[in-house]
């Protein structure tokens, strides 16, 4: 028989999340997510282990070996996964008695560029894509095609969900989009590093001039912010996680929230940086489950918008992470 699932003190159903394990210890949960996953059963959850290794090898049986039948809705909280390895994971659990609590489709649609693109338009630097298999660089021609649609001007190279940023020069910023061999140059060198993990394919987008907004003491704020949605409502606001600033200004949500909405995603990330003349533009959109947290983070407020369903969250923090 199935083990009842949890309930909190309230009552309400305690989250379940099946976190990617230790890769030398097959009963601990991976040291990145240690912490959180301790947090997350002290306010009354589960925690389950998968294998993420075994996940990218197409072995979804050895990578769900230690989830129980019947172990009903989980989120999945660990490291990126392609969407047809999430879809493929979502599947077995199913035959099991089991299910993510985000379906394959929403994570596509959260995780992967072109399917949160439109819906954020008008809020995002202006993109084009290219689908592209890992190791094949388009040739010029299609790339001269796709950025014919960017306004002129600089542009950043990234794939469908990630780009090397920390190779800027060499692997992800084009000063002039019109330099074809320039942008040639940096995208070749973008699929080479990228290796097998391209995901999707290449995206080129408009370079937008970003600044750290000032918080009320007069310094700077974390340059970039990340916005964690549950059913289209903001529950948290974090420094994003290479941020070494944890203190964060809150922008306005109102545009975004319509957008977050309209994607009809349960648990969505969105990053959000100041433009040089004032606006904020989101960078980023990306699937809660596998977006990373800010080590600044407040770890009981984040797993309790796992666990709070539909319930209103506590009240902002003094913290660098604002509940909102």
């Amino acid at each position: 028989m199935p083990k009842p699932i949890p309930t909190t003190a309230t009552g309400d159903a305690a989250a379940t999340v099946l976190y990617c394990r230790d890769p030398l210890n097959e009963r601990r949960v991976d040291g990145h997510f240690a912490a959180e996953a301790r947090q997350l059963r002290a306010a009354g959850g589960r925690t389950l282990l998968v294998d993420h290794d075994a996940l990218l090898a197409g072995d979804t049986e050895r990578a769900i070996a230690r989830v129980p039948d019947g172990a009903g809705a989980a989120w999945y909280r660990g490291w990126m996964l392609p969407a047809e390895r999430y879809a493929a994971l979502d599947s077995a659990l199913r035959r099991r008695g089991g299910r993510l609590v985000v379906t394959a489709e929403q994570y596509r649609r959260a995780h992967e560029l072109p399917g949160w693109y439109g819906t954020f338009a008008g809020l995002t630097p202006v993109s084009a894509w290219l689908p592209t298999a890992p190791g094949r660089t388009p040739d010029p021609q299609r790339l001269a095609a796709a950025v014919a649609d960017l306004p002129p001007g600089a542009g950043v190279v990234k794939d469908y969900v990630k780009s090397r940023k920390h190779e800027w020069d060499e692997a992800c910023h084009v000063p002039d989009l019109g330099d074809a061999a320039a942008l040639n140059r940096v995208v070749g060198r973008f699929v080479e590093l990228q290796e097998e993990f391209l995901a999707g394919g290449v995206v080129l987008r408009a370079f937008e001039d970003f600044v750290a907004p000032p918080t009320q003491a007069g310094t700077a704020a974390a340059a970039e912010v990340r916005v964690w949605w549950r059913d289209g409502t903001p529950r948290m606001v974090t420094a994003h996680p290479d941020s070494p600033v944890a203190e964060v200004v809150t922008p306005d949500l109102g545009p975004v929230r319509a957008a977050v909405e309209a994607l009809g995603c349960p648990f969505v990330t969105t990053d959000l940086a100041l433009r040089a003349d004032g606006v904020w533009r989101v960078v980023e959109v990306g699937d809660g489950q596998v977006s990373d947290l800010h080590r600044g983070a407040d770890l009981d407020a984040f797993v309790r918008m796992l666990a709070a369903g539909q319930a209103p969250l506590c009240p902002p923090s003094v913290s660098g992470t604002t509940r909102l």
